[in-house]
Parts: structure tokens; C-alpha cells; sequence
């Protein structure tokens, strides 16, 4: 009879508690790749990275228990780079090496730093297929995995109708900015439908010059309360600007929304244009018009928002789930295991 197949050993280094690359594509599949046979253990910093990004000796230092660590797994899991911006310290991790990206982490910056990583590396996990084709170029070897949802956690509420219709945003103060991109409709809707407001759950207060001001609230962004302040929403916006840092996003705000049963109102934009495609999940929006007709429609019908909620659940599910997406890890983990150099 055959044996079961060996536990592989897996040293997972990420970026700290809250970041959402480390979340939602390493630390989210700890439980359910420890079922299929991959024992993942994660390193952080004690200190935030980006905190002490002016300080790279300290973000250095930070990552030494990781690397000893790194040395008695079978595969280094590398949550983007080890020290923001630069190569660093990723040649001294264990032997075998898969560098996980989700953005354009090379476009800020005058040379890819992200190339030299890739060069130590065994491959890459890329979060969709513009990211994918740009470490393809580089000679690497890809596997695609699309930033995921555990659908268990991420779930429609189960309450009656409310008396009031809420537009929602969720996201970092960086991405504000597109928020702030589309307020003019948003105003123009707001001011004649006094029973819909705009909720922003971000980790700082916006700040508008358009919006009526008893429009609108903001709630402080924490682990604890994203999935019930998502919830609270009817519609999920998620606009963007057409440059290749939209397209090396991987939709995260949008499946979210999607994953608790809302319709999404977003910028067709690399991986959102993908996600629409798949079903009728929302409505593409790129003019102020469109944004303002669309929320106008959704707000009338209210049947329309609901199946169109559950079509996106069911997406989310299929496609962009923790149990549709932990198989694929495994796989991965397990052809760099066999591999022989």
C-alpha cells in the first residue's frame, strides 16, 4: 500500500500583522494548506516593515529569525521582498524559494529591484496575469494564483431590508485618491436621494469638497470590524484610474464586496475587467455619467442589486475562494519540492 505523501515544510516571511498581502495570500491559508499535507509557518517583523522603511539595517535585522528558519523548511514562502524597494537578504533564505507579488511592486522605483529576487528564486506566485506576463518576460517561472477570499468568514448578512441605502468604499488612505476621482456623481447622486448615504471604512478620514455633508460617514478601518462594516453596504465601489498600476492590482476591494452578496460598481480595469466577464457580478464604469446612472439603477432596483449579489458570491466561490485556491498552493509547493537541480 502506498504511504502518505511526506508533510512539506514551509517557512512563510511576511510583512507584518495587518498588511493585506500578507492577510489574504500567505496567513488566511495556513489551516486549510496544513489539511493538504503543507505545514506553513509564517516569520513577521516585530515592527511594521513599512514603518521603518528609512531604516533597512533595522528591516534587516528583523528578518533574521525568518532566514535561520528559512534554512530546516522545504520552500522559503516570500511575501513580496524582505526590505521594502531593494533586493536584500532573499539569496540567504532556505534553498528552495517562491517570491509572492499581488501589486506592481517595480513601477515606483527608477530599475526592478523585484528582478534580482526573482533571479534567487524558484519561481513566482503572481496574484493575475499582468503581473504574471511581466516576471514571464524575466525568465521566470509563474504560477498564477488570484488574491483570495475565505468565503466562511466572508459572508452575506442575514438581516431584514434597511431604511437606508448605503454606497460603500473600503480601502487604505493611498487609494483615496480614486475615491476622490469620482465624487462629483457621487455628490450629484447623494443630493437627490437623501435616503442614500456613503460609507468609507478607511484607516484615515477623507476628506471632501463635494459631497453634502450629512452624506457621508467614515468608520475607522480595524481587523475586527471589515467584514461587518462591509456588510453593512448595498452597492460596492471600486473606481481606478486606466495606468499600470491599477492593472497590477488583484481586485481585492471588489471580491470582497462580491463575497458578502453586494453588487459592484467598478473601473473595468485589469483584473476588474476579468472578474466582470465572468458573470454578471456589477456594471464597468468610466465616465461620471456611468457612475451616476448605474448607483441610480441599483438604488430603483433593488431585486437587480440582490441577484446580482448572489451571482458574485457565487464567482467569488468558484474562482477567488481560500478552498477554491489552497489546492493550487499545494500543487505549487509540491512541484518545487520535486524539482532537482
Amino acid at each position: 500500500m502506498q504511504g502518505q505523501a511526506k508533510m512539506i515544510k514551509v517557512t512563510a516571511l511576511t510583512a507584518s500583522k495587518i498588511d493585506p498581502s500578507s492577510r489574504f495570500r500567505i496567513r488566511q491559508f495556513i489551516r486549510p494548506l496544513r489539511n493538504l499535507g503543507v505545514d506553513v509557518t509564517e516569520y513577521r517583523p516585530i515592527i511594521n516593515r513599512y514603518k521603518i522603511e528609512p531604516l533597512p539595517w533595522l528591516a534587516m535585522a528583523t528578518r533574521v529569525p525568518g532566514l535561520m528558519a528559512s534554512r530546516f523548511s522545504d520552500v522559503t514562502w516570500l511575501g513580496r521582498e524582505l526590505v521594502s524597494g531593494r533586493y536584500s537578504l532573499e539569496g540567504w533564505a532556505g534553498k528552495k524559494r517562491v517570491f509572492d507579488v499581488d501589486d506592481a511592486i517595480w513601477l515606483p522605483y527608477s530599475h526592478d529591484f523585484s528582478a534580482e529576487i526573482v533571479d534567487h528564486c524558484d519561481g513566482v506566485i503572481a496574484g493575475n496575469s499582468f503581473l504574471a506576463e511581466h516576471y514571464e518576460k524575466l525568465g521566470a517561472k509563474v504560477w498564477l494564483v488570484p488574491t483570495s477570499v475565505d468565503t466562511e468568514i466572508w459572508k452575506p448578512r442575514n438581516d431584514g431590508p434597511r431604511t437606508e441605502w448605503t454606497i460603500g468604499w473600503i480601502g487604505s488612505w493611498s487609494n483615496l485618491q480614486f475615491l476622490y476621482g469620482i465624487e462629483e456623481p457621487l455628490a450629484e447622486f447623494l443630493a437627490e436621494h437623501p435616503k442614500a448615504r456613503l460609507l468609507v471604512v478607511c484607516d484615515r478620514e477623507p476628506s471632501f469638497t463635494k459631497l453634502p455633508p450629512d452624506s457621508w460617514r467614515y468608520e475607522q478601518w480595524s481587523i475586527q470590524r471589515e467584514v461587518e462594516l462591509v456588510q453593512r453596504m448595498n452597492v460596492g465601489l471600486m473606481p481606478l484610474d486606466d495606468s499600470n498600476t491599477a492593472r497590477g492590482k488583484c481586485g481585492f476591494k471588489m471580491l470582497s464586496y462580491m463575497s458578502v452578496g453586494l453588487p459592484v460598481v467598478v473601473s473595468p480595469v485589469g483584473v476588474n475587467r476579468e472578474i466582470l466577464e465572468l458573470d454578471q457580478v456589477g456594471f464597468a464604469a468610466t465616465s461620471a455619467d456611468d457612475w451616476h446612472q448605474t448607483l441610480e439603477r441599483l438604488f430603483i432596483d433593488r431585486r437587480l442589486g440582490s441577484q446580482i449579489g448572489t451571482a458574485g458570491r457565487r464567482v467569488v466561490q468558484d474562482h477567488y475562494s481560500v478552498s477554491a485556491n489552497a489546492p493550487k498552493l499545494t500543487n505549487i509547493f509540491r512541484e518545487v519540492v520535486s524539482e532537482v537541480h
